[in-house]
């Protein structure tokens, strides 16, 4: 199955979208993760990517296209794939058409995960890392046994520049201009579901089970 998730940042696409691959066992594509390794690699994408990601923008379509392209040819993403985060907005829609029409494949369903702003925005700016071995926490959802150090390792847990509230606000009012006309895009095309993405995770994933009609 090829099926992609939209909503707004912290709706849960990245945990709803990974847990569907696995259960459908086929490859998780996320632009986030694509974005961080190349700035963590330091490469020329990467570091335009960052400039736009520490100011809360949206990295510009001929970034994300070309990085997506590279992986949606390559073999392991033939029999079927589970996208988050891309694409962003209708342009970035209609080239993700054209990949696939070269693939002779077609999306098989699109998940939008609806969530309230007030709940995103404290799953978002509660959110932190640690510096050291990368293990994450929420201060209130999931904190660590003792404040602001990573129970793993000792280290401080730091929050993402693009996590704190101003930014928070301004990746919401940019998805809201640029992401969420791709609702009306792929509902003309018949393939959107509408998915509550509040609540217990386990209770949100057997909600996607059942929109899409694969068997739990």
């Amino acid at each position: 199955m090829r099926i992609l998730f939209l909503g707004p940042p912290g709706a849960g696409k990245g945990t709803q979208s990974k847990k569907l691959a696995n259960y459908l066992a086929v490859p998780h594509l996320s632009s986030g993760d694509l974005l961080r390794q190349a700035v963590k690699q330091n490469t020329m994408a990467g570091k335009e990517a960052k400039s736009y990601m520490d100011k809360g923008i949206l990295v510009p379509d001929s970034v994300l296209i070309e990085m997506f392209r590279e992986k949606l040819l390559s073999p392991e993403y033939q029999k079927g794939f589970i996208l988050d985060g891309f694409p962003r907005n209708v342009a970035q829609a209609r080239s993700l058409n054209q990949l696939l029409e070269e693939l002779d494949a077609k999306l098989d369903g699109v998940i939008d995960l609806q969530v309230d702003p007030k709940l995103i925005m404290e799953r978002i700016t509660g959110r932190r890392v640690c510096n050291n071995c990368k293990s994450q926490y929420h201060m209130k959802f999931a904190p660590p046994k003792v404040p602001d150090v990573c129970d793993a390792c000792g280290s401080h847990l730091e929050q993402r520049s693009d996590d704190k509230p101003e930014l928070v606000a301004q990746r919401l009012d940019v998805y809201n201009m640029e992401t969420a006309p791709l609702i009306d895009y792929y509902d003309r095309q018949l393939l959107m579901r509408t998915v509550d993405g509040a609540g217990d995770p386990d209770d949100i994933f057997a909600d996607i089970l059942q929109t899409l009609k694969i068997p739990a």
